[in-house]
């Protein structure tokens, strides 16, 4: 039995239930359920929040990211850059959108694309970059700029992280994230956002969400279907008034992990990159053995995870890029020895020094 969950949605909703129980009866009252006022709300608080013009709400994080390709125009035959460690969905909306993924290495230390390999994947046929803000914080987006290429944000772990004080969402030419429920600002069911600082960006994935129609029956491009429930808008904009605080918690519950591990021999911990000021999404640690690790915290009622075990070009279903076992060393060292440690906001002292005697008893 598991004491102490990788995550308790649990504790966050009692905070947030009232408020949400009261916006619900009022949607509910007015039948809005797609388009209702509720989500234009959320998307104004949102990209408030963000310090960006515009939020685009969305069904999920990985149509975001597809919209924002789209939105870009990049289709058939175009490329594009993206880290060998990152969650599936990245690459599968490069594919979706029928781009090809061109995959780079990551840095050890933190986990983030690294920037000094990019020169070498690119080809005539890139067309943009897509930096994944990993476990919490900040890729460094401006070292990308360099390469004069669009740079679409995969910020579905960042949700308020910072980079030399400006926020996520707004540091490259457009952003996606996601809202699943167990992301710092998660939903109740899926959902997501394109966030942008042109106009023009923002009004294409507008178009293109709700079946390319600008309005009722009137169809312009082909679209999608993917639109943020009203539903799922009213518990985001409750949680968004509480996610500052929330982060910080997680900051401090990420500090005292540090400090409680760092006399623990065989434990390496995560690193924060130079100007970066995350939100710890995910408090990732390495270890030799990390299966066998991973299994006695768990017997030890410790509900720690992996975040991720493979790389996308040892996935099945990327097969298709032709790569194999060598070719992004550096991602495939680290995916076998990343653990990810219970963390969220009301994690409480007690069990996180129950976690480090777990682990520092699995390491031995």
């Amino acid at each position: 039995m598991i004491d102490i969950p990788l995550v308790d949605l649990r504790a966050q909703h009692e905070q947030v239930a009232d408020e949400v129980a009261e916006g619900w009866a009022r949607v509910l009252k007015n039948t809005a359920f797609i388009g209702g006022p509720q989500v234009a709300e959320f998307e104004a608080e949102f990209a408030a929040y963000q310090e960006v013009p515009h939020c685009v709400g969305v069904g999920n994080g990985t149509d975001a990211i597809e919209l924002a390709l789209r939105a870009l125009e990049i289709g058939p035959g175009d490329e594009v850059v993206l880290p060998a460690n990152t969650f599936i969905a990245t690459a599968e909306a490069v594919v979706r959108a029928g781009a090809t993924p061109a995959l780079v290495d990551c840095v050890a230390a933190t986990g983030l694309i690294d920037p000094t390999l990019i020169a070498d994947a690119l080809t005539p046929r890139t067309k943009a970059i897509i930096p994944v803000h990993l476990y919490g914080q900040a890729a460094p987006v401006e070292q990308l700029h360099t390469f004069g290429l669009p740079i679409i944000e995969d910020a579905a772990q960042a949700q308020g992280a910072r980079r030399f004080d400006k926020p996520v969402g707004g540091l490259g030419d457009i952003a996606a994230t996601s809202f699943y429920p167990g992301k710092n600002l998660g939903a109740y069911g899926d959902g997501g956002a394109v966030l942008t600082t042109s106009d023009t960006l923002a009004t294409t994935v507008r178009l293109l969400r709700e079946h390319g129609s600008p309005r009722k029956y009137e169809h312009t491009v082909l679209g999608f279907n993917s639109r943020l429930d009203t539903l799922q808008a009213v518990v985001l904009s409750a949680k968004l008034r509480h996610l500052e605080a929330w982060n910080t918690q997680r900051r401090a519950a990420a500090d005292r992990y540090s400090s409680l591990l760092s006399d623990v021999p065989g434990v390496v911990l995560p690193e924060v990159l130079e100007g970066n000021l995350p939100v710890w999404h995910l408090y990732v640690v390495r270890v030799a053995d990390r299966d066998r690790v991973l299994k006695s915290l768990q017997e030890a009622g410790i509900g720690a995870g992996i975040h991720y075990p493979t790389p996308v070009h040892l996935t099945g279903a990327f097969d298709c890029l032709g790569h194999t076992v060598g070719d992004f060393p550096v991602s495939e060292a680290i995916a076998g020895e990343i653990l990810s440690l219970p963390l969220f906001p009301e994690i409480t002292p007690a069990q996180q020094e129950r976690v480090v005697e777990a682990l520092a008893e699995a390491v031995r």
